[in-house]
């Protein structure tokens, strides 16, 4: 049986969602723009396939939707958060998240 968890661990549990799902916004972007550079001028970085370099960007795509849809949860009833970064709460169960 799963105790519930009182509205401090809720707020602190949603703020470290948060901070890795910024985290996570952060490093995708940063890799995206440096595959892009790479794309471009691929001479520093050696002599990668375009076709590669594009692999990569959409490897990159999938892992962050699929680390999003892991994370980016209520941590009252485990629903997705929808695209709001800044929720104060829970659309679904109604929970206060801030």
């Amino acid at each position: 049986m799963a105790q519930k968890k009182d509205h401090n661990q809720i707020v602190q549990d949603f703020r470290l969602r948060r901070l890795r799902q910024i985290r996570a916004i952060a490093a995708a972007m940063l890799l995206i723009i440096f595959l892009a550079v790479i794309y471009n001028r691929p001479g520093p970085f050696g002599n990668l396939s375009k076709n590669t370099i594009f692999s990569l960007q959409v490897m990159v795509i999938a892992a962050f939707f699929g680390f999003t849809s892991v994370n980016w949860r209520c941590p009252s009833c485990n629903k997705y958060l929808g695209r709001n970064i800044n929720k104060q709460g829970c659309r679904k169960c109604g929970t206060r998240l801030m």
